[in-house]
């Protein structure tokens, strides 16, 4: 077992040790959740959670935050912002927390580094400890800031979701290797709090395996995208609960077009059950994306502790 993969099997540990008691965020007109690569991925998920636990909430890119925060909230000065950095030290996102608590803000830091630069930037910080091996590859990590994200919103996280995503995990690397035999184009699609997910599992086989992948609401990928589906596709359903039906027919489509279909809660060439409340189904995904992952880039005969062109930490001269 390689680095990657085992601080993607072991990770659930570190979700029970997260799962304590957090303080809520604070009342603002608008909570803006903000992060750069796999942590903007996340803001994206934790917003549409905010939002459906009736917290008014939008995601912004760190950098597009620091520079022009009006142009994503006019009264920007009146928001809460909770950033997210798993090192801590990204420079972007750094700077946007800064600039935000000098503009008065209350900063949320969520990270898996204690005394880190973003700790200092925050009024408070959200910790919980990753795996130690855990390298370029957000993963344990990863899995570790959406949950805590999910807490602080008001979502319980309990032990069912801990098992069902260990179950999803099994379930998806049983099916592995045949589901992605002979494919090269992969395409992750999720509503809502989802949508979010699916760009992080079409990230993170971008970055494991150097494979071309796309991530889009379900039913916008009939609008164009559709085209590039053929017999060398996976397509992998992260199944809401708002259209289900229609996704499943989607899949039916993308399935007479040659796609082999990887279904989280719903049908597919592989089904994966979640039985977790729909707030929690992009959580107990998560790993089991990860892992798909590594299984493509294994096939590939490639290193994921060491992706082309990428650091631990993006490191900027300045911001």
């Amino acid at each position: 077992m390689g680095i990657t993969e085992q601080t993607i099997v072991e990770q659930f540990p570190f979700w029970r040790a997260a799962l304590v008691p957090r303080e809520r965020l604070p009342s603002a007109p608008v909570t803006v959740f903000v992060g750069c690569g796999t942590s903007y991925n996340l803001a994206l998920a934790l917003a549409a959670s905010a939002n459906g636990a009736g917290i008014a909430a939008i995601a912004v890119p760190a950098r597009e935050w620091l520079d022009r925060p009006a142009a994503y909230w006019p009264r920007w000065q009146e928001a809460a912002v909770v950033v997210l950095s798993r090192s801590g030290e990204t420079t972007e996102t750094v700077a946007a927390a800064a600039a935000s608590r000098a503009a008065g803000i209350h900063v949320t830091g969520i990270t898996c580094a204690e005394g880190s630069s973003l700790a200092a930037a925050s009024d408070r910080v959200v910790y919980a400890e990753t795996h130690p091996k855990e390298g370029i590859v957000m993963t344990s990590s990863a899995s570790l800031m959406l949950l805590m994200g999910l807490q602080i919103i008001g979502i319980t996280v309990g032990e069912d979701v801990v098992a069902a995503a260990e179950a999803a995990l099994q379930a998806t690397d049983n099916a592995a290797d045949a589901l992605i035999a002979g494919r090269s184009h992969f395409v992750y699609l999720g509503g809502g709090a989802l949508y979010g997910v699916a760009l992080e599992g079409a990230l993170k086989l971008l970055e494991m395996s150097q494979t071309y992948a796309q991530a889009f609401h379900p039913l916008e990928y009939r609008h164009g995208p559709i085209s590039l589906m053929d017999e060398r596709t996976v397509a992998v359903m992260l199944y809401g609960d708002a259209r289900p039906d229609d996704e499943a027919v989607l899949v039916g489509e993308m399935q007479q077009k040659g796609a082999r279909v990887l279904g989280f809660g719903g049908p597919g060439d592989v089904s994966v059950p979640l039985g977790v409340a729909p707030a929690l189904a992009g959580l107990a995904a998560l790993p089991a994306l990860q892992l798909l992952g590594e299984r493509v880039a294994g096939a590939k005969g490639l290193d994921t502790v060491a992706p082309r062109h990428l650091t631990k930490v993006v490191m900027l001269a300045s911001a």
